[in-house]
């Protein structure tokens, strides 16, 4: 088990398996020592947190949705090591989208969910980057998507 996981599992947290796409794109690109990671929704087993921030969702619900977002990450990150985590070297960056009403100003508190899980999970290699932003729809009505670079040994 990676130091990654064993964070997460001190914390009470695990990783899912990673998802098979749902449409024409690869989960993750590798680029020299970078991985690419395509946007990873509010999906956990027991199913999607879905709906609009500033309407359905409260601002710790958006919070929960986006460390559902990260753990997809990091369950990606795993794939594409060949199953050991031990590669991942660092996030480098987070790219955040919330469902979102136009009144709604609070984007960046949603996102720091991923972004505390990734500095929970990585511990400093896990400081990162990032955009917050708001979405008018998601896939899947999903509150939250989180796309991400990570960089690994080769």
């Amino acid at each position: 088990m990676s130091s990654i996981e064993e964070n997460l599992k001190a914390n009470g947290l695990t990783l899912p398996e990673a998802a098979a796409p749902v449409a024409n794109y690869v989960p993750w690109v590798i680029t020299g020592n970078l991985v690419m990671i395509s946007g990873q929704i509010s999906f956990s087993q027991s199913g999607k947190i879905t709906g609009k921030l500033g309407a359905d969702l409260t601002v710790d619900e958006g919070k929960a949705a986006a460390i559902l977002c990260g753990l997809n990450l990091l369950a990606q990150l795993k794939d594409a090591c060949g199953g050991d985590l031990s590669k991942a070297r660092r996030c480098l960056r987070l790219g955040g989208f919330v469902n979102c009403t136009p009144d709604f100003t609070d984007q960046p508190k949603v996102i720091n969910g991923a972004s505390d899980l990734m500095v929970l999970a990585m511990g400093d290699a896990g400081r990162h980057s990032r955009a917050a932003v708001g979405a008018p729809s998601l896939p899947l009505n999903a509150a939250v998507e989180i796309d991400g670079i990570f960089e690994i040994a080769l």
